[in-house]
């Protein structure tokens, strides 16, 4: 291409010396300078032009490294942007205060130990006053706190009755409304197996489930329970009302493989109420579980159910760990809790629940008798309770449980759920 360019230039200025020779009627000498001359402006000028189009390029390219740049930034603001919007700034306020909330409790409990040294220590001066000849009052008892009664340890129903009662179908369900405050409707709902005697009486859990032996009729109570739950849940939600349903569980189901089974491949065939199904267990059982029985409830929280632990004790526990297991609320025994919160937490009464809500664990209180205590309940944030002063248990609505529960159900006053 290039020597194309030079031969047209030499061709141009050969004519335009050829045209100053014969036209101008210049010397051939002179000729051959405007030949010259011609020639070498031209170079000079496309000399130029060249370095204008490298100059031009060079902008072009500067210009697009510049947009580069202001482009991997516009990536870095919008990655940045994105950061903060999902950001859930609403939780962490929550936790904080939680954490401020916390550290003012330990605060409060650090102000009350040194009192009580200080008052250790002042006490050997009240007594040399007292031998100087002072009158020094008798100390007050302080008042004890009412005794948490427990399940009896052995059920009046023997085992060989209730097996037989069991295979006769007289087993049926009641619910109990688990309701929060203060508003006191129901948040879910216990399940709980009651038994039809010969004379048409109903005996409570407590009166026929076996505490030691007898597994075989507690995975069939438990395998039943579950089933009607599943009615129940299936059947609520079609009305467009899904419900919570917790559902008696143990180590009886928990740690036999071929019921363990079932319930995993129930609740997989489940999986759209797998969530409103909670299994009541109690803490002792909780504990008590081994590695394969762990895994087996473990299991069954990514599938979707959930986890409540009645008879609570105590509540220092590890509630990122009951969290990670599929935990979702404690119960503890309203009466023994507010006249006795020591025996359970280190925290303050009003500091409990906000801890736990941190890790979505909620705290029940279960045996709630009076509206004092609903009061106090109250005062400290725990919202949800459960009590037959505020909801006795009752049959289910006939439209919502299973054929053979119908047939067994006595006629009492129907729940409504």
């Amino acid at each position: 291409m290039q020597a194309l360019v030079y031969s047209f230039i030499a061709l141009a200025a050969a004519a335009m010396g050829a045209l100053a020779y014969f036209a101008l009627a210049f010397t051939p000498a002179n000729a051959v300078l405007v030949v010259v001359v011609v020639v070498c402006f031209v170079i000079v000028e496309r000399q130029l032009r060249q370095r204008a189009e490298r100059r031009l390029e060079q902008a072009i390219q500067e210009l697009s490294r510049l947009l580069a740049t202001d482009a991997q930034a516009g990536a870095v603001l919008g990655q940045r942007i994105n950061a903060l919007t999902d950001l859930k700034l609403g939780q962490r306020i929550d936790m904080l205060e939680a954490d401020i909330s916390v550290l003012g409790t330990v605060i409060r409990q650090v102000a009350e130990a040194v009192a009580e040294v200080e008052e250790r220590v002042d006490r050997p001066a009240k007594r040399n006053a007292s031998a100087m000849g002072d009158y020094m009052p008798a100390p007050v008892p302080e008042p004890v706190a009412p005794k948490f009664t427990a399940m009896p340890s052995q059920p009046v129903i023997p085992l060989p009755i209730l097996r037989q009662a069991v295979a006769d179908h007289r087993l049926t369900f009641h619910i109990q409304p688990v309701v929060r405050l203060p508003q006191r409707r129901p948040a879910g709902y216990d399940l709980l197996p009651r038994l039809t005697l010969e004379n048409g009486d109903l005996a409570e859990e407590a009166d026929f489930m076996p505490v030691r032996g007898g597994e075989d009729v507690v995975r069939d109570i438990e395998g039943t329970a579950l089933f009607e739950a599943i009615a129940i849940a299936r059947r609520s939600r079609a009305t467009g009302q899904p419900v919570t349903l917790y559902i008696p569980f143990s180590l009886a189901s928990l740690g036999d493989s071929s019921t363990a089974e079932q319930v995993l491949a129930t609740l997989d065939a489940n999986r759209a109420i797998a969530p409103g199904l909670i299994f009541l267990m109690s803490e002792s059982q909780w504990n008590a579980m081994s590695g394969p029985e762990r895994t087996v409830a473990e299991t069954m929280a990514r599938k979707g159910a959930g986890f409540s632990l009645t008879d609570v004790r105590s509540l220092r526990v590890d509630a990122a760990d009951l969290a990670a297991m599929g935990v979702r609320s404690l119960r503890v025994n309203a009466n023994r809790f507010i006249a006795n919160p020591e025996a359970y937490t280190d925290f303050h009464l009003s500091d409990i629940a906000s801890y736990l809500s941190r890790f979505d664990i909620a705290l029940i209180a279960i045996g709630v008798s009076g509206e004092r205590e609903i009061i106090e309940l109250l005062d400290n944030e725990i919202l949800l309770v459960k009590g037959d002063h505020l909801a006795p248990a009752g049959p289910i609505r006939p439209d919502l449980v299973l054929e053979s529960a119908r047939t067994t159900a006595p006629k009492l006053r129907r729940a409504e759920l």
